[in-house]
């Protein structure tokens, strides 16, 4: 008997998008790995001839919970980690997957993608097409003429010091950040634009810093406007080929067929954020081929601003040991390197130590933080210090 047109068929159930910032631990681990079906999206394409990542003898950590010996294992358990890569001397010492994530598995970027798009920027002041850092916006944004945005410049955008009012409030349903969110999930054409078109001024541009994931949009659109190409296959071009990263990534998009979002939910494979972390450990440099201008790297790790004492006192931040921001990049009080994203995304950086620490994970969130719940962001600190005091291996015959 053929089915009638009303029968009832299977169907994949996927979480809510316009939830995403808001999603209870049950479907965080799962959402996080298909946000490419969630929101409209760009391929950042690999190219022919991915480059292998050197490998090293693995390393064992062992930190402290409540006076006892914790390691790897306990590590994952306690923080649902899906992603955890760990390399000294620019070889892997330890690799590990959970939360059923795959190799080839995309899991979000958060908002490390900002610190990417960051990385970029350089890349486009080598090639001509950011003739400064102190360009305005508007320039390559026109239709923000006449609002807030209107003296605003790429190294504003970079510092998050565009001076214009933004709440960033993830358990607020009506916060800036969550009114940008539900446009994306809505796949609005120009609906992010509208948003950051319609904020007030509240500081003169470049005098005080304020985290704003719409500032970062911007940049992200600018970049795309300079070099005359969607972000995604600028940073194929760019970054993403001549690095050899071994997995497709993508950018989401603001709606379908629209501009890339520069500043959150990416997708990317763990072995390939471990790339980028790389790249730039090396001050942008791969297999002898310089991808980034010489002092890049440093200038993004230039503290651009003091942490004011309202988010210095922030549990998260006396967590993270951090002090500064730089240009898209958290700094801690000893001069590593964050990027940082939503939920316990972390790609930590000391290019004194030559140590990379990627943590991909899902750390629940308000409201649905229980009593007792430990503190994950002081525990990763933990566990990076005694990665740091594991022996870096030995370096590879010259």
């Amino acid at each position: 008997m053929s089915p009638r047109n009303d029968d009832s068929r299977p169907q994949a159930h996927l979480p809510r998008a316009e939830n995403f910032l808001l999603w209870p631990p049950g479907l965080q681990a799962w959402g996080y790995r298909i946000v490419d079906q969630l929101f409209a999206s760009r391929t950042i394409a690999r190219g022919p001839s991915p480059r292998a990542l050197p490998r090293g003898p693995e390393i064992t950590p062992v930190y402290r919970v409540d006076g006892a010996p914790a390691g790897v294992a306990e590590f994952l358990d306690r923080n649902t980690v899906a992603g955890l890569l760990v390399m000294r001397e620019g070889r892997v010492v330890l690799e590990r997957y959970g939360l059923g994530l795959r190799e080839a598995d995309r899991w979000s970027t958060m908002s490390t993608i900002k610190s990417m798009t960051a990385v970029l920027v350089g890349a486009a002041l080598a090639d001509g097409s950011l003739p400064s850092l102190d360009e305005p916006v508007v320039r390559w944004l026109p239709a923000l003429a006449g609002s807030a945005y209107e003296r605003v410049s790429i190294r504003h955008l970079l510092t998050m010091s565009s001076g214009v009012r933004w709440t960033e409030v993830y358990p607020d349903r009506d916060s800036d950040v969550n009114r940008y969110s539900r446009s994306l999930a809505n796949q609005v054409p120009g609906g992010v634009l509208e948003i950051m078109r319609a904020l007030p001024p509240l500081h003169e541009p470049g005098s005080v810093w304020c985290y704003n994931s719409g500032d970062t949009y911007l940049l992200g659109a600018a970049l795309s406007a300079a070099t005359g190409q969607p972000l995604a296959r600028y940073l194929s071009e760019r970054i993403w080929q001549p690095a050899g990263m071994e997995f497709d990534a993508f950018y989401t998009l603001e709606s379908q067929g629209g501009q890339e979002i520069g500043g959150s939910r990416a997708g990317m494979a763990l072995r390939d954020f471990a790339r980028v972390a790389q790249l730039v450990c090396d001050d942008g440099v791969v297999g002898g081929r310089r991808l980034l201008p010489e002092g890049w790297i440093d200038a993004m790790a230039q503290p651009a601003f003091a942490l004011p004492p309202e988010t210095l006192a922030l549990p998260a931040t006396r967590a993270l040991e951090l002090s500064h921001y730089g240009m898209s990049w958290w700094l801690t009080r000893e001069g590593a390197m964050l990027a940082r994203g939503f939920a316990g995304q972390f790609l930590y950086i000391d290019r004194g130590r030559r140590l990379v620490v990627v943590c991909l994970a899902a750390f629940p969130q308000p409201p649905w933080i229980g009593p007792g719940e430990h503190d994950r962001d002081a525990e990763f600190m933990r566990f990076v210090r005694a990665v740091a005091q594991c022996p870096a291996p030995e370096p590879s015959p010259a």
